[in-house]
C-alpha cells in the first residue's frame, strides 16, 4: 500500500485532500486502491501542484474553504466532491493526523453512492455569512432585552 513510483502518478483515480489553514495534505489512490501519492503542499502551491496531476476525482471534507478549492479544481478539469465529515469518520484508521484524514477522505470519495455537499458560489457563501451575522445580532439583542427585564 506504499508504492511511490513516479510512473504510478499517471494511474491516480482519486485524491483525498485534507484542507488546513496554511497547508494541504494529499493522498492519492489508483484503481486497485494502492496509495500512489502522499504529499504536503502549501496553500499557494495548490494550483501548480494539481496542474501536474492527472485529472481524477478529488475528495475533500465540507468546510468554507472546500467550496473555493472545489471551484478552482473544477476549472482545472478535476471532479471535486465535497463530503460531509460524518461520512469520512468511519474510514479514519489509527492515529488521527492530517495524512490519515486525507486517506480517509480519498477512501470515502471512492464510494459509488456517496451523498455530497453541493458546491456553493462565492455569492451564496457571502449571503450565508450575512444571515449568520444577522442571526447572532438578533440573539444578542434578545439576550440583552431579557437581561434588562430580569434586573
Amino acid at each position: 500500500m506504499k508504492s511511490k513510483n513516479p510512473e504510478d502518478i499517471d494511474e491516480i483515480a482519486v485524491i483525498g485532500v485534507d484542507i488546513g489553514k496554511d497547508t494541504f495534505h494529499l493522498v492519492g489512490f489508483d484503481d486497485t486502491v494502492q496509495r500512489v501519492l502522499r504529499k504536503k503542499i502549501r496553500r499557494l502551491a495548490l494550483k501548480a501542484t494539481f496542474d501536474a496531476l492527472p485529472r481524477c476525482v478529488v475528495g475533500m471534507e465540507a468546510c468554507m474553504s472546500a467550496h473555493f478549492v472545489s471551484r478552482m479544481l473544477r476549472e482545472l478539469g478535476f471532479e471535486p466532491r465535497i463530503i460531509p465529515a460524518i461520512y469520512v469518520t468511519p474510514f479514519n484508521k489509527g492515529q488521527k493526523n492530517d495524512y490519515s484524514d486525507a486517506e480517509a477522505i480519498a477512501e470515502t470519495a471512492m464510494r459509488p453512492n456517496l451523498r455530497t455537499v453541493t458546491e456553493k458560489s462565492q455569492d451564496q457563501l457571502d449571503l450565508q455569512a450575512m444571515h449568520r451575522v444577522r442571526s447572532r445580532l438578533v440573539a444578542r439583542r434578545t439576550a440583552t432585552i431579557n437581561q434588562i427585564r430580569g434586573s
